[in-house]
């Protein structure tokens, strides 16, 4: 690792730990050229990168970003903490690098994501739900609501679940 203070490429490490259930290792490092100390963090690459098939047939990588965006727009002004759209994001990601080696369709994903969105907030379950299932009509909109208010108690169920984690 190059020292972000000397430039120089020679350093130990004097500890590691492991963050985010294990995805996130955090190393507090030591120049042996100036003796600063600085922390780095690093991600673990999937081995296999899952690729995505759309609509429309095409094949993308797999993105967090691109989820994440589809929730911000979802949520929208709600009291939701950034922290929970994350967690949702890396759940969903884990649930998928488990189930599926190479790729995995745009539906499946959010269907994935509307289920965590549901028992997060079900008003952004709604935002989320309008784009993703293409309800184009007031109809199903309130069909889909009334499908949210016909079991409440799964919601809070749900929604208990998931801060749990």
């Amino acid at each position: 690792m190059i020292c972000p203070f000397c430039h120089v490429n020679d350093d130990k490490v004097i500890d590691s730990r492991s963050t985010d259930a294990g995805r996130v290792i955090r190393r507090r490092r030591q120049c042996l050229q100036c003796d600063r100390r600085f922390t780095t963090y690093e991600r673990v690459e999937q081995s296999s990168r899952l690729m995505v098939i759309k609509k429309d047939g095409s094949r993308v990588p797999f993105s967090q970003e691109n989820i994440l965006r589809g929730i911000a727009a979802a949520c929208g002004k709600r009291p939701i903490p950034e922290e929970d759209k994350r967690s949702l994001v890396e759940e969903v990601e884990d649930e998928l690098h488990h189930e599926f080696e190479r790729e995995v369709t745009s539906h499946i994903i959010g269907e994935r994501v509307m289920t965590r969105l549901r028992a997060l907030d079900p008003v952004a379950y709604i935002r989320f739900a309008t784009e993703h299932l293409q309800l184009s009509t007031l109809g199903d909109i309130q069909a889909e609501l009334d499908e949210l208010t016909k079991r409440p108690g799964e919601v809070a169920d749900q929604r208990d679940l998931f801060r749990a984690k």
